[in-house]
C-alpha cells in the first residue's frame, strides 16, 4: 500500500480571492513509514492532514490511498475507507465526556456493526495494550490529559486501521505524558502501521523515521 498526492490545493472561501492553505502540494508516504510534519503554524498542516484522512477535499489536485483515487469513490465508500483503513488522534482528545474508556474505545466498533460482547472484548483488550487496565469503567473526566489520549489511540485502533493520523498528539501534555504517548506511537509503527503525526515540537519529529517541513501551504523541506 502507498499514499500519494499531487499538486494538491485547498482555498478557503473569504474576502475576494478566498485564502490559500494549501498551494500544490505534491508527496508519497510508503505504508510502514513514520513520518513527521513540521511547520509554523498556519502553514498548512492539519489542512493537509484532513485531507489525508478524507475529513476534508481538496480544491484541486489528487490523492490515491492504495491506487485508488480516494475523490472519485462515493460518499459510503469514501466513509467505508475512513472508517476501515485510519485512525485519528487528535490534540483535544474528541472523547465523549459522558462515556466511560470502555464505551468511547467501542464507539468505531458499534459503527461497523460489531457484536455487543465482541465490542467489548475488543475495546477491553486495546485498554490492556495501551496500558489502562482498572480506568474502563472510568470517563475522559476521572483521567490525566496522558491517560486521555492513551483513551484516543485505542479508540484509533479499534477496527485495525493500516493508517495513524495524529493531529498534534502530545500539544496538551506535560512533558512525561509526551514522551509515553510518543513511545506508544512508534510501538504501534513497528508493528506495522503507518503513522503521520502533525507536532511542533522539534524533538519529537526528530523521533520520526521521516520529517516533511510545510511553510506557507507548500513542502518546504
Amino acid at each position: 500500500m502507498s499514499l500519494s498526492c499531487s499538486e494538491l490545493t485547498k482555498v478557503y472561501e473569504g474576502g475576494k480571492t478566498g485564502w490559500p492553505a494549501l498551494r500544490g502540494i505534491s508527496l508519497d508516504i510508503k505504508m510502514g513509514e513514520f513520518v513527521a510534519v513540521t511547520g509554523p503554524s498556519g502553514c498548512g498542516k492539519s489542512t493537509l492532514l484532513n485531507i489525508l484522512g478524507l475529513l476534508d477535499e481538496p480544491t484541486g489536485g489528487s490523492y490515491s490511498l492504495n491506487g485508488r483515487d480516494v475523490f472519485t469513490l462515493s460518499d459510503l465508500e469514501r466513509s467505508d475507507t475512513r472508517r476501515d483503513e485510519i485512525g485519528f488522534v487528535f490534540q483535544s482528545f474528541h472523547l465523549l465526556n459522558r462515556l466511560s474508556s470502555l464505551d468511547n474505545v467501542a464507539l468505531p466498533l458499534l459503527y461497523a456493526g460489531a457484536d455487543t460482547a465482541g465490542m467489548r472484548e475488543r475495546a477491553h483488550s486495546l485498554l490492556l495494550k495501551v496500558g489502562l487496565h482498572g480506568k474502563e469503567k472510568k470517563t475522559p473526566l476521572e483521567l490525566s490529559g496522558g491517560e486521555r489520549q492513551r483513551v484516543a489511540i485505542a479508540r484509533a485502533l479499534a477496527n485495525s486501521p493500516k493508517i495513524i493520523l495524529a493531529d498534534e498528539p502530545t500539544g496538551n501534555l506535560d512533558s512525561a505524558s509526551s514522551k509515553e504517548i510518543m513511545q506508544m506511537l512508534a510501538s504501534l509503527n513497528e508493528d506495522g502501521i503507518t503513522v503521520i503525526m502533525v507536532t511542533h515540537d522539534k524533538e519529537l519529529a526528530a523521533r520520526a523515521g521521516r520529517n516533511i517541513r510545510m511553510r506557507d501551504g507548500r513542502v518546504e523541506q
